[in-house]
C-alpha cells in the first residue's frame, strides 16, 4: 500500500433547501462575489434569482457564458472582472466545467504571467480566491477537488490543472436542481463518473479495500443512471448519482494505491481539444475499445475481477468473463442513448496522429498497461 497524505478541506452541504445556508457561508469570506455559470439554464429553473434573493446584500458580478469544455478566454475575462471589482470570492453555479473555469480563475487573479502558462505548466500560486461552488450536474466531482480542466482552441490543447488552493471551501449539493438536467447530460454525466471510478479500478496496484470501494460506486452509477435518464425527478436516484459524483473524483476512493495514468480521459481530452466532444460521450466511446486493446495475459484477471465483482459474471473461465465484462461495459453505455462511434460525431481520422502524439503528455507510459503512440492511434481507428 503506497504512503499517502490526503485531506479534503471543503465543507459539504448536501440535501433539499442547503442553498439557504449560501448567505453565511459567503458572507466568511466578504461581500464582493463573482458569479460564474454557463448558458444560462440556472434562470431558467429559478436558481439564479433564488442566489440574487439570498445575496441581496452582496454586490455581485457576473461571469457568464462559460461553455462545456471551458475555454481559457473565459478564465481570462473572469480574472479581469476579479481584478476590477476586488472580488472577494468566486461563487460556481453550475456544473464541472463552470466550476473548473471558477477554480483557474480564483488561482490565476494571483498569477502575473499569461493564465495559459499557469495551467499548461501547472503553475502553483501562493494565494487563491476562496471558491463556493451550487452543483448543477452530477459528472466530474469537481466540487469536490482540487482539480479543473481547461480548453485552449487556438492550440487544440485540453489541460488539466490542479492546485490545492483551489479546492472549493463550500459545496451545496441539493440533488433537486438536477432534476431539469436533459438525458442527454444525464446519461453524458452519469458516464463520466463511472470513468473516473474506473480509471482508479484498473490502477497497476490497488488495495483490497479500494477494489470494494470502487466496486460498488460503479454499481451505483450501473443501478441509477438509468433510473435518472428514464425518471429525472427521482430524488433516490440523483442523490445517489450526485454524491458518487462527489466521491469519484477527490481520490478518497483509491487512497494507497498506484496511480494508473487515465488513459481514457487523457485521449477524450484529445477529442474535446479538436471536435469540442461532450466528454462523457467521448469517454463512452473511446473506454471500452480501451479496454479491448489491453487485455491480455496480464490484464486478464484484473478483467475477470471486474466481471465478477462488477458485473456480476459467474461460471466462466478468466478470458470468457473478462471479455463479457467488456461487452456488458459497452452495452451499458449505449442503453443510456449516447453516440458510440465517432463517425456518429461526424469525426475522421484526419487529426489522430497529432492526438496520439499528445495524450497523456508522457504519463500514459507508467498506466496499468502502458501506451505509446501507436497504440493510442490503434484506439482510435477502434472507435471509428
Amino acid at each position: 500500500m503506497e504512503s499517502f497524505e490526503y485531506q479534503a478541506g471543503t465543507k459539504v452541504l448536501f440535501g433539499k433547501g442547503q442553498i439557504e445556508h449560501l448567505p453565511e457561508e459567503i458572507g466568511k469570506f466578504g461581500r464582493k462575489v463573482l458569479l460564474c455559470y454557463g448558458g444560462g439554464s440556472i434562470k431558467r429553473n429559478g436558481i439564479y434569482q433564488q442566489i440574487y434573493d439570498l445575496l441581496k446584500d452582496c454586490e455581485i458580478y457576473e461571469l457568464a457564458g462559460i461553455a462545456p469544455n471551458p475555454r481559457i478566454t473565459s478564465v481570462k475575462e473572469g480574472i479581469a472582472l476579479c481584478k476590477e471589482h476586488g472580488i472577494d470570492v468566486v461563487l460556481a453555479v453550475g456544473g464541472g466545467s463552470v466550476i473548473d473555469c471558477a477554480k483557474v480563475v480564483a488561482a490565476g487573479v494571483y498569477y502575473d504571467g499569461d493564465p495559459w502558462k499557469m495551467v499548461s505548466e501547472n503553475i502553483q500560486t501562493e494565494n487563491a480566491l476562496p471558491l463556493v461552488s451550487v452543483l448543477t450536474l452530477a459528472a466530474t466531482g469537481s466540487e469536490y477537488d482540487d482539480g479543473a480542466v481547461i480548453t485552449n482552441l487556438d492550440t487544440n490543447e485540453k489541460l488539466g490543472y490542479g492546485n490545492p488552493l483551489t479546492m472549493p471551501k463550500v459545496s451545496i449539493l441539493d440533488p433537486t436542481y438536477t432534476y431539469t438536467v436533459p438525458a442527454k447530460q444525464t446519461a453524458a454525466g452519469s458516464i463520466d463518473i463511472m470513468s473516473h471510478l474506473l480509471e482508479q479500478y484498473f490502477g497497476p496496484d490497488n488495495t483490497y479495500l479500494a477494489d470494494q470501494m470502487l466496486a460498488g460506486a460503479i454499481k451505483t452509477v450501473i443501478r441509477y443512471a438509468p433510473v435518472a435518464v428514464k425518471e429525472p425527478d427521482n430524488a433516490q436516484a440523483r442523490g445517489e448519482l450526485m454524491w458518487t459524483s462527489s466521491l469519484a473524483c477527490n481520490g478518497i476512493l483509491s487512497q494507497g494505491c498506484a496511480y494508473g495514468g487515465w488513459c481514457c480521459h487523457a485521449i477524450e481530452h484529445e477529442l474535446s481539444a479538436f471536435y469540442d466532444v461532450t466528454h462523457g460521450v467521448g469517454l463512452a466511446i473511446i473506454t471500452p475499445r480501451w479496454m479491448r486493446h489491453i487485455l491480455n495475459e496480464k490484464s486478464v484477471g484484473r478483467f475477470a475481477q471486474y466481471g465478477r465483482d462488477v458485473c456480476g459474471i459467474t461460471g466462466l473461465d478468466d478470458q470468457e468473463t473478462a471479455e463479457k465484462a467488456i461487452d456488458e461495459t459497452e452495452k451499458f453505455f449505449a442503453s443510456l442513448g449516447v453516440p458510440m462511434t465517432l463517425r456518429e460525431l461526424g469525426i475522421g481520422e484526419e487529426h489522430f496522429d497529432e492526438m496520439a502524439e499528445h495524450a497523456g503528455r508522457g504519463r500514459l507510459a507508467n498506466a496499468y498497461v502502458p501506451l505509446l503512440k501507436e497504440d493510442v492511434k490503434a484506439i482510435l481507428h477502434d472507435c471509428l
